[in-house]
């Protein structure tokens, strides 16, 4: 018998309002996500694919429509209930890295953990690990405006896992990389899913991400358009 999705969005739109016009971001959206998936919303600007991240990572809210998360209807909870949800059950890589300047890799790496409680002995010690594993050993102490852009989404990475979320979105990862690193980014993705079944949803338009990806989410003003296994 065929597992729960760990995604579930149920007819989903999202209307944004500006001025006296309004525009449908997303459009009566249906489709699940399985744990241990290496997806990516693929379209072209302006096709909804970021809207569709920000609405299933619980940093929007549909304007109408279902989205469960492990079965749960995240309409249902509070935002503060949101938040928490967000710190221990979704990690997020952005396309700008989001690292606090002033803190080491490691403690950028480490600060998810921090704002879950964990004790600093026990978060600096799977920090390092992990760090150590995406190729970074000997830069924890480094601050983001000494790491290249590829480091620094390593440690972006790093961030995003380190809690072991149910899922982890990215959105347009590759974007401010070059050729090299980008796909040696994605191969590393890809090792994270395939050997510690870390689920990825991304959203791109790099025909890189999309020839990696096992399916692809095809949008188009907002509309689903296609969804494929793509190898």
């Amino acid at each position: 018998m065929k597992n729960s999705p760990l995604i579930d969005l149920q007819n989903v739109s999202k209307v944004y309002h500006t001025g006296h016009q309004q525009v449908h971001a997303v459009a009566e959206f249906t489709t699940t996500f399985d744990p241990g998936e290496f997806t990516v919303l693929a379209g072209p600007s302006g096709s909804g694919k970021t809207t569709l991240l920000n609405l299933i990572g619980c940093l929007d809210k549909a304007s109408e429509g279902r989205i469960l998360i492990e079965g749960g209807d995240i309409a249902q909870r509070s935002s503060r209930e949101l938040a928490v949800f967000r710190l221990h059950r979704i990690g997020f890589i952005f396309q700008s890295y989001n690292l606090i300047p002033v803190l080491s890799a490691a403690e950028n790496a480490e600060f998810t953990l921090m704002l879950q409680g964990v004790s600093p002995a026990q978060r600096r010690a799977k920090v390092l690990e992990i760090l150590n594993q995406l190729g970074l050993e000997g830069l924890a102490d480094r601050r983001p405006g000494d790491l290249s852009g590829g480091q620094q989404q390593r440690v972006a990475i790093a961030r995003a896992i380190a809690a072991d979320p149910a899922v982890v979105l990215a959105d347009e990862p590759t974007a401010n990389l070059d050729s090299e690193t980008a796909n040696d980014l994605l191969d590393l993705m890809e090792r994270l899913n395939q050997e510690h079944q870390v689920t990825f949803i991304f959203s791109s338009h790099d025909q890189r991400v999309i020839d990696k990806a096992r399916r692809v989410v095809t949008l188009r003003d907002g509309h689903l358009v296609s969804d494929s296994a793509s190898n």
